[in-house]
């Protein structure tokens, strides 16, 4: 089980992403680093490459374990690599970011210049 597969088959049977074609729409994007160079989905992946992808606007950072070439349940996938991502930032980071209430359109001007000032960006 430790032979040579396609990165993009790689990510998708250890479900980082739900379907093959997203996953290799992901690759050709530059999404997925291996070994910190974007590759085509065509690489070969082996145990001991490092994948870095970067998924649901959070980066993983996974070292191959072993190889597999079809998609396999969450408790045997997680075998398959070791995680070495940074941790989530805290919920109260999260939840203290400003949010726009989904439908409300763009943002008026008053609110564009508001965010420029918060992002430190007095160019005006």
């Amino acid at each position: 089980m430790s032979e040579a597969v396609r990165i993009d088959v790689w990510v998708w049977a250890v479900r980082i992403f739900k379907t093959r074609s997203e996953a290799a729409a992901a690759v050709r994007a530059g999404h997925v680093k291996l070994n910190g160079h974007a590759v085509k989905p065509a690489q070969q992946v082996v145990p001991g490459d490092r994948v870095r992808a970067w998924v649901n606007h959070r980066e993983l950072d996974l070292e191959v374990v072993t190889t597999v070439r079809k998609r396999v349940g969450a408790p045997v996938a997680r075998t398959c690599y070791l995680d070495h991502s940074p941790p989530p930032p805290p919920k109260e980071i999260l939840a203290s970011l400003p949010r726009r209430d989904r439908g409300a359109g763009r943002p008026t001007k008053r609110e564009r210049r508001d965010l420029d000032r918060l992002r430190g960006r007095t160019d005006y």
